[in-house]
């Protein structure tokens, strides 16, 4: 079927940050919509959205984050979110020189297009968020429930300060490929049922190179360790002015379980949170044709001036 073929859509590169990135452009003279991954997910996590969006009046632009997928290592060996925000903003403002942009994304898409959105503010029009870290606000926060339960965040802990050790135990592809089927499977990040068999072994097969499943817990290790990270996160402990869509797979068990409380704080201008039921962490797989429509009606102000 058309969703889980690797070659579905057009595939691109650039080197304008010293390295193969690889991503998806169609619909190209659209409103400029950059969809950006999480973990573990590479742009295959984005095949049901992308006919839907360009029918819309977008032109989508769906990278592989340095590391991941079929995208080359950083030669800087940074992995952290203010290194992918950088990749990204070469990638769309200087390659493909689009001056406005709306982003979205999910998990580590979702501070990546923050820290853009924080650090550019003139560039970023709007943005689209669902199931992500967000800023931790002491004050304003307190009496949330800001993490989730501890026994979900063991891989967090072992992939942020154990990361050699973990790599080398995941020594073969099958290894690699059984640890991250778990996130689509028995850890429950997704709604049961949302993957079956193949859908699995499609999100999956990326991560069997050992080089590329090792960087990809970089993100993690900059949380815990200061050499590990390119530059500070401008994101991390501020509210955002930013227009924002925030929507909620409400039976993830991987977020803060307030996460949409949490999105009233952080964001003053937004629509949401809007929760969705019986979805899980993976949003644009398993509520594929809801984060559209809803995607959609966000920017429909910006689609019908195209038009």
């Amino acid at each position: 079927m058309d969703d889980l073929r690797p070659d579905r859509f057009r595939i691109e590169e650039t080197n304008i940050r010293g390295f193969k990135q690889v991503f998806v452009r169609c619909g190209v003279g659209g409103v400029p919509l950059l969809l950006v991954h999480g973990w573990p997910e590479t742009k295959r996590i984005w095949w049901r959205v992308i006919d839907q969006l360009v029918d819309a009046g977008f032109e989508v632009i769906a990278p592989d984050l340095r590391g991941f997928g079929d995208s080359a290592l950083g030669p800087d060996g940074f992995n952290d979110i203010p290194a992918h925000a950088g990749d990204l903003y070469a990638l769309v403002h200087d390659h493909l020189g689009h001056e406005r942009i709306v982003v979205a994304g999910g998990d580590l898409g979702g501070p990546v297009i923050q820290e853009l959105s924080t650090a550019r503010p003139e560039w970023v029009d709007r943005m689209i968020l669902f199931n992500s870290p967000l800023p931790f606000l002491r004050e304003k926060m307190h009496g949330l429930r800001t993490r989730p339960e501890a026994d979900a965040l063991d891989y967090f802990m072992r992939q942020g300060t154990d990361a050699d050790s973990l790599s080398a135990e995941l020594s073969t592809p099958e290894l690699r490929t059984q640890y991250i089927s778990a996130f689509y499977n028995s850890r429950l990040w997704a709604y049961p049922g949302a993957f079956n068999e193949a859908a699995i072994d499609f999100m999956v097969e990326p991560f069997s190179d050992e080089a590329h499943l090792r960087a990809s817990f970089g993100a993690y290790e900059s949380v815990f360790d200061s050499s590990k990270r390119s530059g500070p996160a401008l994101f991390a402990n501020q509210e955002s002015a930013t227009q924002t869509l925030v929507l909620f797979g409400t039976a993830d068990h991987v977020i803060s379980p307030d996460f949409d409380l949490m999105s009233e704080i952080v964001f003053s201008n937004r629509v949401g949170p809007i929760n969705i039921p019986e979805c899980g962490h993976f949003v644009q797989w398993e509520a594929d044709a809801a984060l559209s429509a809803h995607m959609i009606e966000f920017c429909s102000d910006l689609l019908n001036q195209k038009s």
